[in-house]
């Protein structure tokens, strides 16, 4: 199936926060370690030809060692891709257990190298291959479906329980020393369907609007950059207690190019010539 996606992401710091934890790669584009997030919606739509990957990355660690983590999950990532992305059409799956291994790894030997107890990232990403969508999560970052007016998350949240702001601790997330715990991401896939909508949001999102809330967003007729907004609006009013990073995009239709429009021009030439002979010998 050839299509494209339309895509929206923002990576804002919230209005308690005093830095910023969470990073994205969006097709090549990422912040530095530094930063004070984005105060605008970034847009932009890539070919299903040119293998999409989009990702979310929530960073935790004392002191700024969180934006760190989320930041070289970031680069490991885009340089994964830039190297082994043709890997994805032949074998997705072992492209996305390889770029988790990556990432961590990036993660953990900062760490090592800087004598760091506790840092690490959650991650939430997608790759849109030809004929199959795939989904791969770590920690509690989520990815959700929204679809004619079906929503569910396609996410697996990695943590051992608690309450909404009583956070429990995640049993997966990159920063995991292999000698202590493997990687186990939660990886899933589905055909590329027109209109699907796909939102990948860290818990800066989820935290302050509840499934129903954002499904209500989603379903709205609006760009992918307006409702993006909308999401960003709403989670700044209800507290915006946290990082706030999203990515939504939208699966469309590829525009034909001049050869496949004037193969449209031609069948409807000959259909409205079949009717008016038939017409005429009616």
């Amino acid at each position: 199936m050839t299509y494209q996606i339309e895509y929206a992401y923002t990576c804002h710091i919230g209005k308690v926060r005093n830095n910023n934890e969470d990073n994205f790669w969006c097709c090549g584009k990422s912040l530095e370690a530094q930063n004070q997030g984005m105060d605008h919606i970034q847009t932009g739509c890539a070919r299903q030809s040119e293998l999409p990957l989009l990702a979310v990355f929530d960073g935790m660690g004392g002191e700024s060692y969180g934006e760190i983590a989320a930041y070289l999950a970031a680069q490991a990532c885009g340089e994964h891709y830039k190297n082994q992305r043709k890997q994805i059409r032949n074998a997705p799956q072992e492209f996305l257990n390889e770029l988790c291994r990556k990432m961590n790894q990036a993660v953990c030997q900062f760490s090592v190298e800087n004598k760091i107890s506790s840092m690490g990232t959650t991650a939430a990403l997608m790759i849109f291959g030809q004929n199959a969508v795939y989904s791969c999560n770590l920690g509690d970052s989520r990815i959700y479906m929204f679809c004619e007016d079906q929503f569910r998350r396609i996410s697996t949240d990695h943590v051992l329980g608690g309450g909404l702001f009583n956070k429990s601790p995640l049993t997966q997330y990159l920063g995991i020393p292999e000698d202590y715990m493997g990687l186990e991401p939660s990886v899933s896939s589905r055909e590329p369907v027109i209109g699907v909508r796909y939102l990948i949001c860290s818990d800066g999102i989820t935290d302050m609007l509840s499934d129903g809330e954002i499904a209500d967003i989603l379903s709205r007729e609006a760009p992918v950059e307006e409702t993006a907004g909308i999401l960003l609006e709403r989670a700044l009013k209800k507290g915006g207690r946290d990082n706030i990073t999203l990515v939504l995009c939208e699966v469309k239709e590829k525009p034909k190019n001049w050869f496949g429009r004037l193969s449209d021009w031609i069948h409807r030439k000959c259909e409205g010539d079949k009717i008016e002979k038939q017409n005429a010998g009616s």
